[in-house]
């Protein structure tokens, strides 16, 4: 039989093309799409797939909090992350939450076959330079190493708020998104700002630009 999957991503485009593409192999199919975290649910509650693929930005929600929320109810569902965002900063984040691999879209078309499969037969799947990275983190015991990014210091909800802002978003709107109070936001703002070592709003904005255009878009 062949093994279902689901595709979880807000852009209809990608998920047409992931969706041709993996339908032409003999073994996969695809039998559903959705573009949220809610439409996620709602599909995967009522399909059952084997295997969902997932993008870490969303409609209204994010990917991240999804995958956690997936692993809390199912366990032992498997979830693929295909995404635009930086593997470096977000791999190890991914496979924390839940996830059993991560490939990046810029090398999807190429590998994700590969990635499927590897996740469908119980493996793990990054790219070499991610696994290889990983593997010296373990076996030198953890330790932070002097060149390692800054944001993979930052919880995961400081993380969404440093994109957020990046994106140039209100504290109003972060909040919203969020669902949290606007207390909540200026508090995790404090925490990055004294996390990245900077002096004020204005520099937490410069920074956060500048994050944003090299590790999201």
């Amino acid at each position: 039989m062949k093994k279902r999957i689901v595709i979880i991503d807000d852009h209809p485009i990608v998920r047409q093309g992931f969706t041709q593409l993996i339908n032409q192999e003999d073994d996969l199919i695809v039998v559903g799409e959705a573009e949220d975290a809610a439409g996620a649910f709602e599909l995967i509650e009522k399909l059952q797939p084997d295997l969902a693929l997932i993008d870490l930005s969303l409609k209204n929600s994010n990917g991240i909090e999804l995958i956690k929320d997936l692993s809390r109810i199912y366990p032992d569902f498997l979830m693929l992350v295909i995404s635009l965002h930086e593997e470096s900063v977000y791999a190890e984040r991914s496979l924390r939450a839940g996830a059993k691999g991560f490939i990046m879209k810029a090398e999807a078309t190429e590998n994700v076959m590969t990635a499927i499969r590897a996740v469908l037969r119980g493996d793990i799947y990054l790219s070499d330079s991610m696994r290889n990275r990983l593997l010296h983190s373990i076996t030198s015991g953890g330790n932070l190493r002097k060149d390692k990014k800054i944001e993979e210091y930052l919880s995961d909800r400081e993380l969404q708020v440093l994109q957020a802002v990046g994106r140039g978003e209100s504290t109003k709107t972060i909040a919203e998104d969020l669902n949290l109070s606007i207390k909540t936001i200026e508090t995790y703002k404090s925490h990055l700002k004294q996390k990245l070592s900077l002096k004020n709003s204005t520099e937490l904005m410069q920074y956060a630009v500048e994050w944003y255009l090299t590790n999201v878009r």
